[in-house]
């Protein structure tokens, strides 16, 4: 079975640097929390708010340790009135044995604020 793992958070203005060390603690946030290994990754999309141009998280997933090979794509999240700014958001998509129920989404910093729901969990 794949499931999706979602995660999301913020950085505090667009700089690559940020971009890079907030997707990569939220990634090892998502593995640590869901116990998975790299090779049972099938992809990763990443979305950031239109607001952020310094750099491509995705760049983050791919250089992390082992995950040169897995297939992650970047691109934009609609530009809502009124939506978070500087969000980063990843969906992994992991083969597991594990229920829905089971899974745990992750939500950083500002980013508590869009799932307050599963933060809580």
């Amino acid at each position: 079975m794949i499931r999706g793992i979602r995660g999301a958070t913020t950085i505090t203005e667009n700089n690559a640097q940020l971009v890079s060390e907030a997707t990569t603690e939220l990634l090892q946030e998502i593995i640590k929390r869901n116990d998975f290994d790299v090779e049972e990754v099938a992809s990763v999309i990443v979305t950031t708010t239109p607001d952020i141009t310094s750099a491509f998280p995705a760049k983050a997933v791919r250089t992390y340790k082992g995950w040169d090979l897995v297939p992650v794509m970047c691109m934009h999240e609609m530009n809502v009135e009124g939506a978070l700014p500087l969000c980063i958001r990843l969906l992994v998509h992991v083969e597991t044995t594990k229920s829905q129920q089971e899974i745990a989404h992750i939500y950083l910093k500002e980013a508590v604020k869009l799932r307050p729901d599963l933060v809580n969990k």
